[in-house]
């Protein structure tokens, strides 16, 4: 399922804000960057190179799958300015976090954060999370669900609660699961012989 346009953004904008907050490679960046670029597309998985280079390529670009890789890999450690600019506006980042971080860059704080870059963290979390969970549609779909919800914090809560009271679990687990397919059958034949 699409994202709308406000979505893809603020999606993207919690990619960069995190990804910047750690000494990353200009690698380790596009990864990421694919990865979330794909979910706020309405994947459910990563943009693949070949999708990065074609959509360069639609902006009036020119950039192939094997040069994506190797910026990815390392073995291409710098790029033109161009290439640059032609990325960034692919990802819808600034130029200037498309480099390597250096390598003394200061490690993020590991005090109290401020509400909304908590908030940020748990989407971006949820996000990774989906993408390891790919080959389950069912819970990567409903973790990218979580991470688009503007109270994704609150809805895990909400989730842990919930769980906590069993009776009201098994419940809603009978009430939202739907029968299987073979039960279905047998209705429609028996409202054919109706």
């Amino acid at each position: 399922m699409p994202v709308s346009a406000a979505g893809r953004a603020r999606l993207l904008f919690i990619a960069v804000r995190n990804i910047l907050q750690i000494a990353m490679t200009l690698g380790k960046k596009l990864a990421r960057l694919r990865v979330l670029e794909g979910h706020a597309r309405g994947l459910g998985r990563e943009l693949t190179q070949t999708e990065v280079a074609q959509g360069v390529r639609e902006l009036g670009g020119q950039i192939s799958q094997s040069y994506v890789s190797q910026l990815e890999n390392g073995a291409r450690v710098h790029m033109t300015s161009n290439t640059r600019l032609l990325l960034a506006r692919f990802f819808s980042v600034h130029p200037g976090h498309l480099v390597d971080d250096p390598d003394d860059a200061p490690e993020p704080m590991l005090s109290i954060k401020p509400r909304r870059q908590m908030d940020d963290d748990i989407d971006l979390w949820l996000i990774e999370a989906s993408e390891q969970f790919r080959r389950d549609p069912e819970l990567s779909r409903a973790l990218v669900q979580i991470a688009k919800h503007d109270q994704s914090r609150e809805c895990l809560i909400l989730l842990g609660a919930i769980v906590e009271n069993k009776i009201l679990i098994q419940r809603l687990v009978e009430r939202l699961t739907p029968p299987p397919a073979t039960t279905r059958k047998r209705r429609r034949a028996s409202d054919e012989e109706a």
